[in-house]
């Protein structure tokens, strides 16, 4: 999604340069240029952020599957735990295919066990992970289920209602309605 961005506002610049013998009222260009910029750099919701990046390719089409586009596309603001296509990958083929067509109930309290209300950057994660202790922070999901973060070798852990792990492996995509962390394996509600 960034190198598409990186194109748009390349070529936008170039169309510009180009346009540049014209004469406008300089107010009004600017007015217009600045809009045109600011439409041009601002994220999507936190879908078109995941439909924007193949390494969430599952991911979107599991929350097409579960009918939660729409929530997800939502005013929010929301933090969203994505998972790859690799930690997708460590669920068999079988049960996958079968949330995805027929247990798509499921599906979508498994999707909203990764979703939180509000928006959490990864600064005031750790800090409350810190302030927390040796037990960990507790996070309540959307489902109304809950995770619990903490650190391990530097490395921010969230644990399942299930006790499985996922690691944070990148944080702070920012989406117009809140702020994607990519996580390493899916996360299972109890």
């Amino acid at each position: 999604m960034k190198t598409a961005k990186i194109t748009f506002i390349s070529s936008l610049a170039l169309a510009l340069a180009a346009c540049g013998g014209e004469t406008e009222t300089g107010d009004a260009m600017t007015a217009d240029e600045t809009a045109v910029a600011a439409e041009a750099t601002a994220p999507g919701t936190i879908v078109e952020v995941a439909q924007g990046d193949e390494t969430f390719s599952t991911l979107v089409a599991a929350v097409t599957a579960a009918e939660l586009g729409e929530t997800l596309s939502g005013e929010g603001p929301f933090t969203v735990f994505a998972p790859t296509d690799d930690a997708f990958g460590k669920i068999d083929e079988a049960t996958l295919t079968e949330l995805t067509t027929n247990d798509t109930e499921t599906l979508g309290a498994i999707l909203t066990y990764h979703v939180v209300e509000g928006s959490i950057d990864a600064a005031t994660l750790t800090a409350a992970i810190e302030s927390a202790g040796d037990e960990g922070y507790s996070i309540t999901t959307a489902n109304g289920g809950t995770l619990t973060a903490s650190v391990v070798d530097g490395a921010v852990i969230l644990t399942d209602a299930a006790g499985g792990t996922a690691t944070v492996t990148a944080t702070d995509v920012e989406a117009s309605n809140g702020l994607i962390h990519v996580i390493d394996t899916v996360l299972m509600p109890q």
